[in-house]
C-alpha cells in the first residue's frame, strides 16, 4: 500500500492506493492527481484499489464540505492509464474547482 500526502498552504492532498501494480505507473499517477487538486482549495482524499478479482479499479474522491465521488476504473477500456485517471478525475470534480 502506498499512501502519498501534498501539502501547501491553502490545499492538502493524501492519495492512498493499493494493488495498482507497475511502481512506475503509479508515479506517474501521483503526479496527475497531485496536479489535477494543485488549486482545488481545502482538504482532498483519492483512494485508488485494485481488485485481485478482475481487471477493475475502485477510485473514491473525498474532499471539502462532504464531496464524495466513486468511480470503477476499467483496465480493459485503459482507465488504468495516468492520462486516463487524470482525465476521470477533472470530471468527476465539481466545477468549482476546475
Amino acid at each position: 500500500m502506498l499512501v502519498y500526502l501534498y501539502n501547501t498552504e491553502n490545499m492538502a492532498v493524501t492519495i492512498e492506493m493499493q494493488n495498482t501494480g507497475d511502481p512506475r505507473t503509479r508515479t506517474e499517477i501521483l503526479a496527475g492527481v497531485e496536479h489535477v487538486l494543485s488549486d482545488a482549495a481545502g482538504e482532498w482524499r483519492v483512494s485508488i484499489f485494485g481488485s485481485r478479482a478482475d481487471d477493475n479499479w475502485e477510485m473514491k474522491v473525498e474532499g471539502p464540505l462532504g464531496f464524495e465521488r466513486s468511480y470503477t476504473l476499467v483496465g480493459k477500456a485503459g482507465e488504468h492509464q495516468p492520462e486516463a485517471i487524470r482525465n476521470v478525475l477533472t470530471k468527476l470534480l465539481p466545477a468549482s474547482t476546475r
